[in-house]
């Protein structure tokens, strides 16, 4: 997998700049990411919580939580603690004051912390997601390896992640809003022009639908299935431990 960083001409390495770009852009992505999405991302998230509600779990993890979304939601569910984790203090700080708003910071903690070294015991969750997060991790299986750590026997894991459609004429026209009109709207709106055209890059190399189907096998997840939305711009992953 081509290695995508947002700064190209940083020595950073790629956790490092994604920390810096996200940091960067954290008071207006929430706006921003429902203009470039059309609000669609608010359906895919729905049915995220949809299936991991149906597991009925009591501890949660959303890893990459960035401004709490996903873990607002996941107070939706009969979750008792709902962790979200984000190695952006920005993001966080934004989305602790979303949930302060909603009067759910008993039931919501947000914790700094990296997704390659996740700072919880084994077997912890009863369930964990990642929402757009996956394609920002330095080592993807690192990453993953984590999570099938901390999440419990039979826990399930959902990712909902960007992907490329396959299927003419959602494939020409994907190819044309990411890579021409997607970095302009991000030029228009925000003060780091370099995000939005690394979000778009990193997407359309990073692995998708049976790629990253084997990937989870190969770290031990089973039940592994993938759900293409929306035309195949968007792939919802779930999978669960022995």
């Amino acid at each position: 997998m081509t290695k995508v960083k947002p700064y190209k001409d940083s020595d950073l390495g790629k956790k490092e700049q994604v920390t810096k770009m996200f940091d960067a852009i954290s008071k207006e992505y929430d706006g921003l990411n429902r203009v470039i999405s059309f609000g669609i991302d608010i359906k895919w998230r729905k049915k995220v919580i949809k299936i991991v509600a149906s597991s009925q779990p009591e501890m949660v993890l959303d890893i990459a939580t960035g401004t709490g979304d996903m873990a607002i939601n996941l107070a939706e569910t009969s979750a008792k603690k709902i962790i979200g984790l984000d190695i952006s203090e920005g993001m966080l700080n934004v989305g602790k004051q979303k949930i302060l708003k909603k009067g759910l910071e008993n039931k919501i903690e947000m914790v700094v912390g990296d997704s390659e070294n996740l700072p919880f015991e084994n077997n912890t969750f009863d369930a964990i997601t990642v929402g757009f997060g996956v394609r920002n991790f330095e080592s993807l299986e690192k990453g993953l390896a984590e999570i099938y750590r901390v999440l419990k026997p039979k826990g399930v894991f959902v990712i909902l992640e960007t992907s490329v459609p396959t299927k003419t004429p959602f494939k020409q026209g994907y190819n044309l809003y990411t890579k021409s009109i997607m970095p302009i709207i991000g030029k228009l709106f925000s003060k780091d022009q370099s995000a939005y055209r690394y979000l778009s890059d990193s997407a359309s190399v990073f692995p998708y639908g049976e790629a990253l189907n084997n990937i989870l096998r190969e770290i031990g997840f089973i039940n592994v299935t993938n759900k293409p939305q929306t035309f195949g711009v968007a792939t919802i992953y779930t999978s669960s431990k022995k």
